[in-house]
């Protein structure tokens, strides 16, 4: 009867760590979309699909996916100079939106899960930013 008991309690317990997870990286997600819709969206657009030769998408971005702290520092410090996305080459300049670590969390959730983006529910934490330094 005490394994029965130890056993319920712990995959009570391990089942709601997940879903913890998933409502916070839900929220993120919410807060994410409206900072994107104030300080991204006239460059990268309503879908994420940037503007040919100017400024890349992020929708399904391979850039984004596969180094998002090279995304979290365009974010943080912006960027100027070459990027490829997709296997196309943007030389353009991405001014600093000047966001707190917070919102650049939020919004790289938001953008690494939207527009065919999928982090499979990897979320990007207010740490993960503060560990971003600029390039020198």
């Amino acid at each position: 009867m005490k394994r029965l008991l130890t056993f319920l309690s712990a995959a009570i317990f391990c089942a709601a760590i997940p879903r913890a997870q998933d409502d916070e990286l839900a929220k993120s997600i919410e807060r994410g979309k409206m900072i994107y819709s104030e300080n991204c969206i006239s460059c990268h657009m309503g879908e994420g699909e940037g503007i040919p030769a100017t400024f890349p998408p992020l929708a399904k971005s391979d850039y984004l996916m596969k180094t998002p702290e090279n995304a979290i520092q365009a974010i943080k410090f912006g960027l100027i100079g070459k990027v490829t996305v997709n296997g196309v080459t943007y030389d353009n300049m991405m001014p600093e939106p000047g966001l707190e670590n917070e919102k650049i969390a939020d919004v790289m959730n938001y953008i690494m899960n939207s527009w065919g983006n999928s982090s499979e529910k990897k979320m990007i934490t207010v740490k993960m930013v503060e560990e971003v330094k600029a390039k020198e």
